[in-house]
């Protein structure tokens, strides 16, 4: 299976022709159009762009075969992706977010604890999502120095420190003891 990177996603049209707003998590958002052509989610539709200009905060694009108001406004929501292979090299200790996933996450102890199959962020920062080596529910981690300490993408695994929980304990429960 290819990898491929999220890197931008279609917002509302924007004129009478079929231009769009588009979001770019490119580091230049500009580059987006650099990375010739993008595809939807599933992979299977591809868009070009044909133009892509900054207009205030945002981005404009006209996208090849996107001709008027209404095909614009069908693409809004659709997130672009670009194979992995397609992007450049990551400066040394760098990498995509995208080369997280497939790793093999273990403690400092050496316990395996999964395989990471995703990198989700839901507004509160990037976190871990593991598929646990025991099976069952899916465990997230944030993604920061203290959860996540080392990456080592070239070993294929990356060093997890698990969360301490703590055992809630009820106050009624807790005066009966004493």
């Amino acid at each position: 299976m290819t990898k491929r990177v999220l890197l931008g996603r279609i917002g509302a049209a924007h004129s009478m022709r079929g231009e769009v707003v588009v979001t770019s998590f490119a580091a230049r958002p500009l580059d987006l159009a650099g990375y010739g052509p993008l595809t939807d989610a599933s992979g299977k539709r591809q868009f070009e762009i044909v133009k892509l200009r900054q207009a205030g905060k945002g981005l404009i694009a006209r996208l090849k075969g996107i001709e008027d108001r209404t095909a614009a406004e069908a693409l809004r929501g659709t997130e672009l992706y670009v194979e992995r292979g397609r992007l450049p090299a990551p400066a040394a200790d760098d990498f995509y977010l995208a080369d997280l996933i497939g790793l093999l996450a273990v403690t400092a102890d050496g316990l395996e604890v999964g395989e990471v199959i995703d990198v989700p962020n839901y507004g509160g920062g990037d976190l871990i999502e593991i598929r646990p080596a025991a099976g069952g529910e899916t465990i997230l981690l944030p993604f920061t120095r203290a959860h996540v300490p080392s990456v080592d993408i070239a070993g294929g695994k990356l060093l997890v420190v698990p969360p301490v929980l703590v055992e809630a304990v009820d106050e009624d429960d807790a005066s009966e003891e004493e």
